[in-house]
């Protein structure tokens, strides 16, 4: 098996070679990758199998121009140096050259190994030993690399420069993690079933149970939790062609986007099937409530959800941390809109079905929830009525979203869409 360490040995020498000892001494090809950019001051006595002028000059530069850009250009030597491994990693893998990758480094090392890690599929085994990961200003830079990709990351907590007792057991911990996880992995086999997406959360798991099991006689059904984060996972995915259908129970994160909730995962939310000729299916889960915890923070910029304006509508407050304010009837209202007008963008609108349950978006908003508020989910249905394109069918089930009816009604709706007069 070989194994891609990637690392600046300028910097961070010891702890490299160690982990290449350890990944050699299980038998396994060590392949080191040096992103070194000039700013160590080590002078590597190692030699490494692709070298940073290799990696430069993938990014069409060179390391000399490289190094003598002055430091207020860090920004754009991390995207040429970034560009670079990405390419050569991805050329390893198409070779069949890398069966795990395994990165240590601070600031500078975790963002360009992250960027090829990213570019890997799920599944291939990716360690990032890092130092900076965990710090609480850099979890908005990092979320986009963790949150889409399923990269493992050691916090190492000390920082990993020289090779003191605590970087030699990060080292020796990292490097037999690669090699466990290369050992061990097996490929996912879909089998003769396709794969079909599902969004959900915890204010409508019954009702994607339900649907789950209808589905997974004949469909491997991949669940994800809508969180904003996850939603970014699931559309990358599916540009990938992994999925042969969407059920997007909680596409929330895109009125999130457009009130301002802690959910948010952008303006094209709802583009998520719009490239591919496979089913959509949504429903309103989450339209109805905006995230907006923790409930004392305070705006400086008189944010929609201040604590001030939160205490004029209901709450559901979980824990501090979490909340999830009422939207109300205009809010309703600019959402539909909003919705309808991205789904008019689908070209195939006979693929896309919005399914509304009429008793309850969510466990949230059913008759004694915390969040009811019928004549703002009216306004809802109303408003996409006047603005949905008439090719999109609007279902509607006489039951909230956690009843077996409203499972009955999406599987209808997505065995409808497979017939061949819809593909």
């Amino acid at each position: 098996m070989s194994i891609v360490i990637v690392g600046m040995l300028d910097e961070r020498e010891p702890a490299i070679q160690l982990i290449k000892e350890q990944i050699e001494k299980r038998n396994h090809r060590a392949i080191l990758i040096d992103v070194s950019i000039g700013t160590g001051a080590i002078n590597p006595s190692i030699k490494a199998d692709v070298t940073g002028a290799e990696i430069a000059k993938l990014a069409g530069s060179t390391i000399e121009e490289i190094k003598r850009l002055p430091m207020q250009y860090r920004e754009t030597v991390t995207s040429l140096m970034a560009g670079g491994l990405t390419q050569k990693v991805i050329e390893l893998y198409t070779k069949g050259e890398l069966q795990g990758i395994i990165a240590i480094g601070g600031m500078t090392g975790s963002f360009l190994s992250l960027t090829a890690m990213r570019a890997l599929p799920f599944g291939v085994p990716k360690i990032l030993i890092s130092s900076v990961a965990a710090m609480p200003a850099n979890a908005g830079r990092f979320v986009e690399y963790f949150g889409q990709r399923d990269i493992t990351v050691m916090h190492s907590v000390v920082d990993t420069v020289g090779l003191n007792h605590m970087v030699r057991t990060l080292a020796i911990n990292g490097a037999n993690a690669i090699c466990g996880m290369v050992e061990g992995f097996e490929p996912s086999m879909e089998g003769n079933r396709p794969t079909i997406a599902i969004t959900e959360f915890g204010f409508c798991e019954k009702g994607a149970f339900y649907v789950r099991n209808l589905l997974e006689k004949d469909y491997n059904v991949v669940s994800f939790h809508a969180t904003g984060v996850s939603d970014r996972a699931a559309m990358d995915f599916t540009r990938e062609g992994l999925f042969k259908a969407f059920i997007d129970l909680v596409p929330a994160s895109y009125s999130e986007f457009l009130l301002g909730g802690n959910r948010s995962s952008g303006p094209d939310r709802l583009d998520i099937a719009i490239h591919s000729a496979i089913p959509y299916i949504l429903a309103p889960c989450g339209f109805e409530m905006i995230s907006c915890g923790p409930i004392e923070r305070r705006d400086k910029n008189d944010h929609l959800w201040t604590t001030k304006k939160l205490s004029e509508r209901k709450l559901f407050v979980q824990d501090p941390i979490r909340v999830q304010a009422r939207t109300n009837i205009e809010e309703m209202k600019l959402i539909a809109e909003a919705v309808a007008k991205r789904l008019n963008r689908y070209p195939n609108k006979k693929l896309v079905k919005f399914i509304i349950p009429k008793k309850g978006f969510s466990a949230l908003s059913i008759e004694g929830g915390a969040l009811y508020d019928p004549d703002a989910d009216r306004a809802f249905e109303v408003t996409l009525h006047k603005y949905l394109d008439p090719q999109i069918e609007i279902i509607e089930v006489n039951s909230d979203i956690n009843h077996p009816d409203f499972a009955m009604a999406v599987v209808r709706a997505l065995n409808d869409c497979s017939t061949p007069s819809h593909t």
